[in-house]
């Protein structure tokens, strides 16, 4: 079942998103989450791209990282902030309404780690490509790039069983709200394209959710 689909059902109602994300995942996105923080450091300064309500955020700063979470979406940002305060972690974390098309404001090689849970797969092809440029700039020399997403499965069965569950997801989606998606094809590719050195790379069974570590080159 696509994650990435039913996310954004969830989105048009943002305060059932976070229960709604675990029930779907069964948990596991929580534990993936919890192992890419595990290569923060205290008192790094950490980008998150559609932090959405905050999941990734508010773990990148219970490690002591300085957050900053970017999303388009103003409600899931109040979410995120309420979630910040009640955690006590609003010092850490900065947010603000905006999205990845925007990341041309940022200045060069200020961020050691950028962040991506769930957000990649909601770009067109030319908008990835353009943000893995981006990211690439932005980040220091050594910085990282940590990612959890949807992806397109190479294995031609495993492919098949992915289009099958996911296409009455896609009629829903688009149904209620008037959105396509994009599957991310050939990931680890486009990250060596655009300059970055792949550290480690995670399939589940199926191979259509992935978890990866890049680096920027010092």
């Amino acid at each position: 079942m696509s994650t990435f689909i039913l996310m954004k059902i969830l989105e048009s109602a943002p305060n059932r998103y976070d229960r709604g994300i675990y029930i779907l995942t069964l948990g596991k996105l929580d534990k993936v989450y919890k192992h890419l923080t595990s290569h923060l450091k205290k008192g790094q300064k950490v980008l998150d791209l559609g932090c959405g309500t905050g999941a990734l955020t508010l773990k990148a700063a219970h490690k002591g990282a300085k957050v900053k979470g970017i999303d388009i979406n103003p409600q899931m940002l109040e979410i995120a902030k309420k979630r910040a305060t009640k955690a006590n972690l609003l010092p850490n974390i900065s947010l603000f309404e905006m999205g990845v098309a925007e990341l041309e404001s940022e200045k060069s090689n200020i961020y050691d780690v950028v962040m991506s849970g769930l957000c990649f797969s909601e770009l067109t092809e030319s908008e990835l490509i353009n943000t893995l440029k981006e990211i690439k700039r932005i980040l220091k020399p050594g910085g990282l790039l940590l990612i959890a997403d949807e992806v397109r499965p190479k294995n031609i069965f495993k492919k098949i069983i992915n289009e099958i569950t996911k296409f009455p997801l896609k009629i829903i989606t688009y149904v209620i709200i008037q959105t396509t998606i994009h599957t991310i094809d050939n990931l680890p590719k486009k990250i060596k394209e655009s300059g970055l050195l792949i550290e480690s790379v995670k399939l589940n069974n199926i191979e259509n959710f992935i978890e990866l570590v890049a680096k920027k080159p010092k």
